[in-house]
């Protein structure tokens, strides 16, 4: 397995980076122009599990799996994760929604340890907490947060929801089959919003959604490819480039930029989840 940060691994996560974070860009300009957010997650988990299933092995004997609650339990979990993303990406700049959101390894770190037995360090603890301090930065609760930076925090929790489910699922299911798993029940979870009243498709429209969900998909199959042969001690730093990819994607397109005060937080966020991931990879 690769152990060290090849350009490879590198170059890999850091794209899956931003295509993730473009297929949000791409979902926000959709509910922008007045597409549901609803809707809009319907497509993205709805045709990303039609493009991903060829490459997932899926086996007939696997086919009862889904019937699984617990599959379920982590499917919702991260429905609502996005649905509240996207939900905050309609009033947020991206770099700061995404600061609210990488909440989740907070909640993912302690969650852990309190359901999973998993262990904690002193070290890892107080950087962590660094890390929620700059999250606080950017979110500002009590001196002007607004509802949408509520959202990417609920997002976020939502999310370090979801990643301890996966770990308390991982010994039981393949990898592959658990992301075409949150893919398909996604779909099912979101079908019933998927008949609401949205406005006319239009090729550009038609484009838009592709890139929402070829993102998304591309990004996490991307993530799959490094993960099987890359330690997750290598590939967990680099997930954190996710910010990077906000701000230079909200700037592009949206023409965003934070403030001084966000931007030292996003700093801060960066600096302590890095060096607490390294920290953790020397079992410190």
């Amino acid at each position: 397995m690769t152990t060290a940060y090849s350009p490879r691994v590198v170059g890999a996560v850091v794209l899956a980076m931003f295509l993730i974070v473009g297929g949000d860009a791409a979902a926000t300009v959709l509910t922008g122009a007045g597409f549901p957010q609803v809707f809009v997650a319907w497509t993205r988990f709805a045709l990303a599990a039609v493009l991903l299933a060829p490459f997932c092995g899926l086996r007939w004997a696997e086919l009862r799996q889904f019937a699984d609650w617990r599959l379920f339990l982590r499917a919702g979990l991260i429905v609502g994760g996005i649905v509240c993303i996207l939900t905050a990406l309609k009033t947020e700049p991206l770099a700061n929604v995404f600061a609210g959101f990488f909440v989740g390894p907070v909640v993912s770190y302690f969650l852990s340890a309190l359901l999973l037995r998993e262990q904690i360090t002193p070290l890892r603890t107080v950087l962590l907490l660094i890390s929620f301090a700059g999250v606080m930065l950017v979110v500002r609760p009590g001196f002007g947060m607004t509802a949408g930076m509520g959202l990417a925090v609920l997002a976020g929790g939502f999310h370090g929801c979801y990643l301890v489910a996966t770990r308390w699922l991982a010994g039981g299911f393949r990898p592959r089959f658990l992301l075409l798993s949150q893919l398909v029940i996604g779909a099912i979870i979101l079908a019933p919003f998927a008949v609401l009243p949205v406005p006319d498709f239009t090729a550009p429209v038609i484009g838009l959604i592709t890139i929402s969900a070829l993102g998304s998909a591309a990004g996490n199959l991307l993530l799959v490819m490094v993960n099987r042969t890359t330690p997750a001690g290598v590939v967990a730093p680099l997930v954190y480039s996710q910010l990077l990819a906000a701000m230079v994607i909200g700037w592009a397109v949206f023409g965003q930029w934070p403030d001084g005060l966000s931007l030292l937080g996003l700093l801060i966020i960066m600096t302590a989840g890095v060096s607490s991931v390294w920290f953790a990879g020397r079992g410190r």
